[in-house]
């Protein structure tokens, strides 16, 4: 049984609501379980130094987590650099935004997403990917209703969710009680039926083949079921 008492192929609930921010182009507030993240998309004109006279755009994000957004307070990396787990992550939220992007109909203009965690238990990550693809997808729905973007740069939603072995089965969607005690833990990062990015470790056993497979088939799952929200939250 997991504490939750999910079933093993079971998702938390998932929340996503859009326009939650007056002056950015894109925003939502997208809840997993009891995951809060707001995300905010925001457009520049420019595009960094090196894309420059390039024609593509850019895709970029920005990750934090709120000082009370876990059991006990942190102190605000503002006044104590990013460490070196937030600069991972908000290069995997960029780079996992891109990869769902054409930036030639994008044209050379940047889109800084920013996911601030609200609350956490677990799945931060991947809700700041599921998140930041909504608040990217209504900054673009601006962008061509303004008629500066004329062709749709996004196809398919782009989304994340972990999974994981505990207690030696192969579950969906862990919450801190499941990741925190874990055997093996992963995260995956799709568009459609591709991968764009697999995270996988061992935190305790080793696993094999044929439980990678199952944990890829779970994901695959939850992957559906999370751009079937997205679509819905940006219809």
């Amino acid at each position: 049984m997991r504490p939750s008492g999910r079933q093993i192929n079971e998702m938390r609930p998932i929340s996503i609501e859009t326009g939650v921010t007056r002056h950015a182009e894109g925003s939502c507030l997208i809840k997993c379980g009891d995951t809060h993240v707001l995300c905010t998309a925001s457009v520049d004109e420019r595009v960094p130094p090196f894309m420059k006279n390039s024609g593509l755009g850019w895709v970029t994000a920005e990750y934090g987590m709120l000082p009370r957004a876990t059991h006990t307070r942190m102190r605000r990396e503002a006044k104590n650099g990013q460490s070196g787990r937030t600069q991972e992550i908000q290069r995997l939220i960029g780079r996992s935004l891109r990869a769902g992007v054409d930036r030639v109909a994008l044209g050379e203009r940047q889109i800084t997403v920013d996911c601030d965690v609200i609350q956490a238990d677990g799945g931060t990550r991947c809700a700041s990917i599921t998140g930041g693809w909504v608040a990217l997808r209504l900054a673009i729905n601006a962008l061509m209703k303004s008629g500066d973007v004329i062709s749709d740069p996004l196809s398919d939603p782009v989304s994340a969710i972990s999974c994981g072995i505990y207690a030696g089965q192969p579950v969906l969607d862990l919450d801190y009680p499941e990741d925190s005690e874990a055997g093996v833990d992963g995260n995956f990062v799709m568009t459609g039926n591709r991968l764009i990015e697999v995270q996988m470790s061992a935190e305790g056993a080793t696993f094999s083949r044929e439980q990678m497979d199952e944990l890829l088939t779970l994901a695959e799952k939850g992957s559906a079921e999370l751009a079937a929200a997205q679509l819905a939250a940006t219809r």
